[in-house]
């Protein structure tokens, strides 16, 4: 491994906001950032991304490596699932094997932009369609947990609570977001969308340094009442992305040949999700314990991608 490269990632702002706002809670400082505050830094984040991919995608058009990535990605999201339920469920109940299994399906939106961070440390470019790519991967695996929470315990089994949830896949707030910049990116004017250019691009990392600053403070509130399930949840949610990332990793390299794209696929497959799944899994899975699903995404696996996970995937798509 090229240690200055993990290195260089640990020493990230962004990542070092993370580590002061764990840091925060343990001390018991009376450090808060506001919700309402946050909720906007979310919501500019995806806005943001979603707009700029937009913008390059009308650049690169739709050639037929696009639409692989697009298939790819929603394949990925659709396999992950599958095969995790099935070694979740020997731990943990249905729902709540139900639920991880669609967390590590699904993606993070934030991990997706630390990505791109450590990318842009590389001065390493990646297509803008990989933004549609996230976009797409979020609704699959909730749809495919739902399913198999639907099959395995008979109390899930309810017509109207899939179909409010499958809608819900769809409109939520963070999907409709990025899908929806993601569009007014495309067809936007490209001389008028350098008016906004400043907001998109320039204030974009001051941003996310604070957004993680308050992830930090939320992994450490909620990974004390995550402990009570033991060294199993623990392992899953560092082997497990891990395992699917280098695959990833390795198998992206049979019809795409941008180490951008690849390692942004890589990472994809990696992350969890505790942003749209848990809202959606409040209507289907009611019986789902949060206190699971989201300190496993939020508290372990989010840190190990970001800190050991990027530079490891990184090399395997150098190596291969």
């Amino acid at each position: 491994m090229d240690f200055q490269i993990l290195i260089s990632n640990l020493t990230n702002p962004t990542l070092l906001f993370f580590a002061l706002g764990t840091f925060a809670v343990l001390v018991k400082s009376d450090l808060e950032i506001p919700e309402s505050i946050s909720k906007f830094i979310s919501l500019y984040l995806l806005f943001s991304i979603g707009f700029k991919g937009g913008q390059e995608l009308a650049h690169s058009g739709f050639t037929p490596e696009i639409i692989y990535s697009l298939i790819f990605g929603v394949s990925i999201a659709s396999v992950i699932p599958l095969y995790t339920f099935f070694i979740l469920k020997r731990k943990m109940s249905i729902s709540d094997a139900g639920a991880v299994a669609a967390a590590y399906g699904s993606v993070s939106a934030v991990t997706f932009v630390a990505a791109v961070s450590f990318l842009e440390s590389q001065k390493i470019i990646f297509g803008g369609h990989m933004v549609a790519v996230m976009a797409l991967m979020e609704s699959p695996a909730i749809i495919i947990g739902i399913i198999l929470m639907m099959k395995y315990d008979a109390s899930t089994r309810s017509k109207e609570k899939f179909t409010e949830t499958f809608k819900h896949s769809f409109t939520n707030g963070s999907v409709l977001m990025i899908i929806g910049s993601l569009i007014i990116g495309l067809i936007a004017d490209t001389k008028q969308a350098e008016g906004i250019k400043p907001f998109t691009t320039d204030i974009f990392k001051g941003f996310l340094a604070i957004f993680l600053l308050e992830m930090g403070m939320v992994t450490a509130k909620r990974f004390s009442s995550f402990r009570k399930y033991g060294w199993f949840a623990t392992a899953f949610a560092i082997v497990v992305p891990f395992v699917n990332g280098c695959i990833v990793a390795a198998l992206s390299g049979l019809f795409i040949h941008d180490i951008g794209n690849r390692f942004i696929f890589a990472i994809l497959a990696a992350s969890a999700s505790y942003i749209a799944v848990p809202a959606a899994m409040r209507l289907a899975a009611p019986k789902a314990d949060p206190g699971l699903y989201i300190p496993m995404a939020l508290g372990i696996t989010f840190p190990f991608n970001i800190t050991i996970g990027m530079p490891l995937y990184y090399l395997i798509i150098n190596l291969i």
